[in-house]
């Protein structure tokens, strides 16, 4: 590489702003398995484990703010999937998928729609100011979305 050229990289590595942090996440949660995640325009910044089971489970449809919220599950099988079915709705995934096929059968409502991983549950949240997600615990949350402290 030419001298010329690697200065000039070099001066613009200094001069252009880094990336800004990561968000770090809660730690109970993270600790439990799993994280939940909203849209980072969203203004809840906790909500009681119930309310949260209840827009998972759609017998809630709105956010406090009275924002319609787009729940967004990851596909079975899934280590984060089981942590916050077990943690969170505290039921097990079949469990919740044999109350989802009763309330589709009855003709009620439909689940939440299935990522197959973490990367496109965060692009839905990511895309959806209403949505809420959940990651494992160990993910590192990109802009755009952000934790959402869940109480007990």
């Amino acid at each position: 590489m030419p001298r010329r050229l690697r200065w000039s990289a070099l001066s613009l590595a200094l001069v252009l702003p880094s990336a800004p942090p990561r968000q770090p996440v809660p730690t109970a949660q993270a600790a439990a398995g799993y994280v939940v995640v909203v849209h980072a325009s969203n203004p809840t910044p906790a909500m009681p484990r119930e309310q949260v089971a209840k827009l998972f489970l759609r017998k809630a449809t709105r956010w406090p703010s009275g924002a319609p919220a787009l729940p967004v599950d990851l596909r079975g099988g899934e280590p984060a999937r089981e942590a916050f079915t077990r943690e969170v709705l505290g039921k097990s995934v079949p469990s919740v998928k044999a109350y989802w096929q009763a309330r589709i059968f009855s003709g009620y409502d439909v689940p939440p729609p299935e990522q197959p991983s973490e990367a496109q549950a965060v692009a839905f949240v990511r895309a959806n100011p209403g949505a809420v997600g959940y990651v494992s615990g160990s993910a590192v949350l990109p802009e755009g979305v952000r934790a959402l402290a869940v109480g007990p």
